[in-house]
């Protein structure tokens, strides 16, 4: 399992984050990736914010209230992940990797 600075190692919390993912895809349906950050735009503070795609990159719609609790739970299950930088959780493999890893494995 990578970890969240990109890199491999095994996980103690396996289990935990895959539950998070199962939840994850039940709450947010069609959603495929979430992207949580603390930087909610519509805030000038840090707040918590997460932003679902779907399997061809489109995004799903969530209220208010399921971003900000998603990212929460996101944030609870990995905590020692760098939250200055936005990560991005695989839903499919409970991956969580810094969004800006992810765009570069995608050759962007």
């Amino acid at each position: 399992m990578h970890t969240a600075d990109g890199g491999s190692s095994a996980c103690p919390d396996a289990a935990r984050q895959q539950r998070l993912a199962e939840q994850l895809i039940d709450m947010i349906p069609g959603a495929t990736t979430l992207r949580v950050s603390l930087t909610d735009p519509t805030q000038t503070w840090p707040h918590p914010h997460a932003v679902a795609k779907d399997a061809d990159g489109a995004r799903v719609e969530l209220s208010r209230t399921a971003a900000k609790t998603a990212a929460r739970w996101v944030l609870r299950v990995w905590p020692e992940a760098d939250w200055t930088r936005p990560h991005t959780l695989d839903l499919a493999t409970a991956t969580l990797t810094r969004s800006d890893l992810v765009a570069a494995g995608r050759g962007r």
